[in-house]
């Protein structure tokens, strides 16, 4: 069977009855058969369709003498006088009159089985009348039809024992809905296959009408007219097509792309332009459905999803998880399936669940009231459902990866996993680069190159995270703001992005004496690093921080492709973390506060204490007997011990402590003269950054060379006669 089909091989008109035959006969064929042989069908179809299907139905049981009634709820032969019961209340008499006037077996059609249910499933107070003349006669075959957009409650879903759904056409069947007259306006060679693409969720009644107003000339050049009607005809709901590109709208992410072109984007490509059947289905079998968009807050992953859409022409939904869920129960579940309903309606399309973490956490982790559960199996079981055929994506986007359910995250469901990190260098150039076009703000390539490394890793924005892209975006409008507030026609300077930045921000002011003491706090650190050779060299250290959050800092060098630390690394580590405070007490003669940042988890100390608990009870590079595991469980509290073996653990973290703050001190007290130099430095410049830090650098290190090869406070073993003792003493 060719893709390409000829003007002649198509029908020269249609009926809706016929393009229901044509799309539906066997599904037809097979309800028919059931009802003859006693057994009760529900369809679910749209509302649109049900009565062309009925009419089928009909006239298939004829051929089996099988009588139909139909219970619509219009009065036929309403008496005069008889004062009007409504379209429930006509329903209910009909169904009465079935129930109790058969004797022989017949088919008995229920078109509105939604108006019996609420909008939480339940029963309304008619059909709690209903009910029992549903079980009241075991000689009636019942058919019904139930709107997707609707559940049923169990006592009426029980009453059919076989369940058909009808929902959009089948792509083979394609070929016979659409008429020799309407393929003219998708060019002289028209294949259904691409035109599935667009219809795959549409039935064949709507189908038909939608067909039948296409508008264009007849064998055009281009059928990009006739598909875009289509297209647009087929959007329900809250969906949209975007028109984000993936490379003129989101800057950088060179391995994010290449990876979404290469996986989807590339393999959805070569589908619409093979003219294989086979080789179409062996394509669609290589796409993934389920994706996983994961990676810190404002980094762009709704972004993707929307260029996704945009390059394949689909359309989108976003819903945000936590508004799924109600606390009715079975609403939460509704939602879930009115949200695929009207996506697979709206092929091709993409569903993003933002927050998908905020109900699809690992079964078992919940907090909740419970419906977390509930509303996974019925994302499963909607994912579960899909054609092959139908392109409906589910994306979704969560800062917590680790947190969800396995279930979802097993092959065949969400298994492409997309990790978007903040930017690196080259995607803030490309980012900022974006938005100086759009917003034409005149960025100088100085102007540039500061943005670029004034968001870099060592800086991070007021609440405390590095810079995404909605940070860089946030940024650009504030410089754009200031151009309109201030008239400026000039190019922006790197002047006028830091005011951007930090204009309105509340800046710490020292006095002269805090201003002494922070200097040689910071100044200890510094000159530590220099002279720990295993400790990375340090790049900045300053008393006047543009950044509120972290007034006076000293950065150090960042290597990203470091995986993990040796035994002598960390030891400077702890060394240059106790240089601040021993700084203090060798030039001030007294120790402040700033060392323990008033009980921060981040202060010095804190920081120390932690590594040096981790070196030994985690990493096992103490001098206690060859540890064969971690003494802390997976949520990093000590394991109960017994006293000796916890007070030997203690002495060795004690004596690592107490070795690298004796080191820092002899540092500093060797050097005191070039790290007074260093701290005056500072105070009077502020910042010490750059090239300065270099020369001062190679300065010390040219001079001292013996200092800065200096092995590391060497850990003193666990004598036997003191484990002995502990032992007795635990005893």
């Amino acid at each position: 069977m060719s893709i390409i089909v000829t003007e002649k091989e198509l029908p020269k008109s249609l009926t809706p009855e016929q393009a229901v035959e044509a799309a539906y006969s066997q599904e037809l064929a097979d309800i028919a058969s059931k009802l003859v042989r006693g057994l009760p069908v529900l369809v679910e179809c749209d509302k649109e369709l049900a009565p062309y299907l009925f009419l089928n139905i009909r006239n298939r049981l004829r051929e089996a003498k099988l009588q139909c009634i139909y219970l619509d709820g219009r009065q036929r032969d309403p008496q005069q006088g008889a004062m009007p019961m409504g379209l429930i209340g006509t329903m209910i008499a009909q169904l009465r009159d079935a129930v109790r006037g058969a004797v022989e077996r017949r088919v008995v059609v229920l078109p509105h089985l939604d108006l019996l249910t609420t909008s939480q499933g339940g029963l309304t107070s008619e059909a709690r009348e209903v009910i029992p003349l549903l079980y009241e006669n075991p000689e009636l075959v019942w058919l019904g039809f139930k709107d997707p957009s609707f559940s049923l409650p169990k006592v009426i879903e029980n009453l059919f024992p076989c369940w058909t759904g009808i929902l959009g056409t089948s792509r083979n069947r394609l070929r016979q809905l659409v008429t020799q007259s309407e393929s003219r306006k998708f060019g002289r060679e028209f294949a259904p296959w691409q035109l599935y693409k667009y219809v795959s969720g549409v039935n064949a009644v709507r189908l038909r009408r939608l067909l039948s107003t296409l508008e264009g000339e007849d064998y055009p050049a281009d059928p990009k007219r006739a598909y875009a009607q289509v297209r647009q005809a087929t959007l329900s709901g809250h969906m949209e097509i975007p028109t984000v590109d993936l490379d003129k709208d989101i800057g950088g992410y060179t391995k994010v792309k290449a990876k979404l072109r290469s996986e989807i984007l590339d393999t959805l490509q070569k589908r619409d332009k093979a003219s294989d059947p086979e080789e179409v289905a062996r394509l669609e079998e290589l796409i993934p459905r389920g994706m996983i968009f994961w990676g810190p807050p404002g980094t762009g992953k709704t972004y993707f999803a929307k260029a996704i859409a945009a390059s394949i022409g689909a359309a989108i939904t976003i819903v945000s998880g936590p508004e799924l869920k109600s606390k009715w129960v079975g609403e939460s579940e509704e939602n879930l399936r009115q949200i695929f309903h009207k996506a697979r309606q709206s092929a091709p399309s993409i569903i993003v669940f933002d927050e998908i973490d905020s109900f699809a956490t690992a079964r078992g982790t919940y907090t909740g009231s419970g419906v977390e559960h509930s509303m996974v199996n019925q994302l499963l079981t909607e994912m579960d459902g899909f054609h092959k055929d139908e392109l409906v994506f589910i994306v979704g986007t969560t800062n917590f990866v680790e947190s969800l359910d396995p279930a979802l995250l097993r092959p065949g469901r969400f298994e492409f996993h997309l990790h978007i990190p903040y930017p690196d260098e080259h995607d803030r150039r490309a980012i900022f680069e974006i938005y100086n076009k759009k917003m034409k703000l005149q960025f100088t390539e100085e102007a540039f190159a500061y943005a670029v490394r004034r968001t870099g890793e060592q800086y991070m924005t007021n609440t405390g995270t590095a810079f995404s892209g909605d940070h860089l975006n946030a940024l650009c409008r504030a410089v754009a703001r200031l151009r309109m507030r201030e008239s400026i026609k000039d190019e922006t300077t790197p002047k006028l992005i830091e005011r951007g930045l930090t204009e309105f921000d509340e800046k710490v002011e020292l006095n002269d004496k805090d201003a002494v003491m922070v200097a040689t706090h910071e100044a200890g650190h510094f000159v530590c690093a220099i002279f720990c050779p295993h400790h990375a060299p340090p790049e900045k250290v300053t008393i006047q921080s543009d950044m509120p959050w972290a007034p006076f800092f000293t950065q150090f060098k960042n290597d990203k492709r470091k995986i993990g630390y040796s035994r002598s690394e960390l030891l400077d580590i702890l060394t240059v973390l106790y240089g601040g405070i021993e700084a203090e007490r060798l030039i001030i003669g007294d120790i402040t506060t700033g060392a323990s940042g008033m009980g921060s988890p981040n202060s010095d100390l804190a920081r120390a204490t932690s590594l040096a608990q981790m070196f030994v009870e985690v990493c096992g590079m103490s001098n206690i007997a060859a540890p064969l595991r971690s003494f802390r469980d997976h949520k990093g509290e000590r394991e109960v011990l017994s006293g000796s073996m916890a007070e030997a653990i203690d002495r060795q973290v004690n004596t690592i402590i107490v070795e690298c703050q004796a080191k820092a001190a002899a540092i500093l007290a060797k050097h005191q003269a070039d790290f007074i130099k260093i701290r005056d430095e500072l105070l009077e410049k502020k910042t010490i950054e750059g090239e300065r830090v270099k020369e001062i650098i190679e300065d010390l290190r040219a001079r001292y060379p013996k200092d800065v090869g200096a092995p590391g406070p060497e850990v003193k073993p666990v004598e036997a006669n003191e484990k002995k003792s502990a032992k007795k003493k635990d005893e």
